[in-house]
């Protein structure tokens, strides 16, 4: 009897550790590679708000570009109201009154993925030109007024920042300098989230960490700035929601 009733326990301890651990086990990853894009045209596994994003071929590898060198501050993306339906339903009109009046940074979003609130974030960036900036940026946290935060790299000033977008106005959370971005060379940034913590890597490294006011929950994609001509490859998102 009481190595029956010791079984049971071990059983009953064990569905319980279960169900502890489960629901923050990390889901199968979002790959978007854009193998399968067509050259010239946006992406479609994604859906470019501000700016111009648009598929270009490196070494015989679809990326995803941004083009800086085309666009002018203040300047949506074509069909933007169709694009603000596409990720928002009928949430959409605060969202779209929110990009027309703060376009003032190049962004694209994950169309499948409606909520990410923990996990990692990893895209590989190379920055190809740009006077001004250099800038390459994973966005989330993206909610429907049009706010967000993104961690960004930037191969002309070699440093790392998290920057919170409200109301179209931007201010740093957190800065890191001394971190080496050549451009023309190949990078890996990935932002990691664990309620209201944020870590920032770049090439493997990290060098940032940040403790929010409240936990993310919202859009993904990613983010540029001013001039940036970059070009993105290999975007990854790993969610524990």
């Amino acid at each position: 009897m009481n190595i029956i009733k010791d079984v049971k326990i071990i059983t009953v301890s064990a569905l319980v550790l279960a169900s502890l651990v489960l629901p923050t086990a990390a889901q199968q990853p979002t790959k978007i590679d854009f193998s399968s894009e067509t050259v010239g045209a946006e992406a479609k596994s994604l859906v470019a708000v501000v700016g111009i994003w648009r598929i270009e071929s490196e070494a015989g590898k679809n990326v995803l570009a941004v083009d800086g060198r085309q666009w002018k501050e203040g300047q949506s993306s074509a069909g933007v109201a169709d694009k603000a339906r596409a990720l928002y339903g009928e949430r959409y009109a605060e969202f779209l009154d929110r990009v027309q009046a703060y376009a003032y940074y190049p962004y694209t979003v994950v169309k499948d993925i409606e909520n990410f609130s923990g996990g990692e974030i990893a895209v590989r960036f190379e920055g190809l030109w740009g006077r001004i900036d250099q800038g390459a940026g994973i966005l989330f946290n993206l909610k429907t007024n049009g706010d967000y935060l993104a961690l960004r790299a930037n191969c002309l000033e070699n440093n790392l920042v998290l920057w919170k977008v409200e109301k179209g106005k931007r201010s740093s959370l957190s800065w890191v300098r001394n971190t080496p971005t050549a451009s023309k060379q190949w990078h890996d940034l990935k932002v990691r989230i664990s309620g209201k913590k944020v870590e920032g890597y770049l090439d493997g490294r990290l060098y940032l960490e940040h403790t929010l006011s409240e936990a993310v929950s919202g859009r993904v994609g990613l983010w540029s700035k001013a001039d940036s001509y970059m070009h993105f490859a290999d975007y990854m998102v790993t969610s524990t929601n």
